[in-house]
């Protein structure tokens, strides 16, 4: 049983973190511009918060859920701003005068995966992707067993890391082949991509469905 609950929990932080979406482009391109560990600590953020939302949707804490749905507006509204604050700065970041001049410091560790926790956190209406993973897998939880609610979060942290792990490491293994100029349209490309999803988000508001 608690096997089956840890691959369950393994397959959840897998299945919400795969999808190269806004936190897998800030993940590449922090690879890219300050190394492997700058990398992996940004998706260690996503993973946090993703177990936060894990536990929100295992529990079944209503007034929390209730609470988002009340503020949707707001809450796409913040994250479409994060979303495009992300990408401007991803946008207006030169990765050549930062590899020229070495006296530049290493990036925060902390500042990475803060800034994506929180990042990761404006969009809690990715519960709602927790709700329809969990129903698929037939995850229901025995809130009396305190082990095996132990054993399925501890799972869906680990597998959420071990992709970041993954993504980061292999990204770093081939940075080696892009050159600088190349790395500047990583930047450009991943930070355009970002403003777009942040605009299309603030945008979407004004025709609701």
């Amino acid at each position: 049983m608690n096997t089956i609950l840890l691959l369950k929990g393994l397959l959840i932080g897998l299945a919400v973190s795969v999808p190269l979406g806004p936190m897998g482009m800030v993940c590449v391109t922090r690879t890219l511009n300050h190394g492997r560990y700058s990398g992996f600590f940004s998706g260690l953020g996503a993973a946090t918060a993703d177990t936060i939302f894990a536990l929100v949707t295992g529990f079944g804490i209503t007034f929390i859920i209730n609470f988002i749905h009340q503020q949707e507006l707001y809450f796409q509204i913040l994250g479409g701003i994060f979303i495009m604050y992300f990408g401007w700065r991803l946008f207006s970041t030169n990765p050549v005068k930062r590899f020229r001049n070495r006296k530049v410091s290493k990036n925060n560790l902390v500042q990475d995966f803060v800034s994506v926790l929180l990042f990761t956190l404006s969009n809690p209406m990715a519960i709602l992707l927790f709700l329809g993973i969990f129903t698929a897998l037939n995850v229901v939880l025995d809130q009396t067993s305190l082990l095996q609610n132990i054993i399925l979060f501890t799972g869906v942290f680990v597998g959420a890391s071990l992709w970041w792990f993954f993504l980061s490491s292999l990204v770093y293994s081939f940075r080696t082949r892009l050159r600088l100029r190349g790395l500047l349209w990583v930047n450009r490309i991943s930070g355009g991509f970002l403003v777009l999803v942040g605009s299309i988000v603030i945008i979407s508001l004004f025709f609701p469905h």
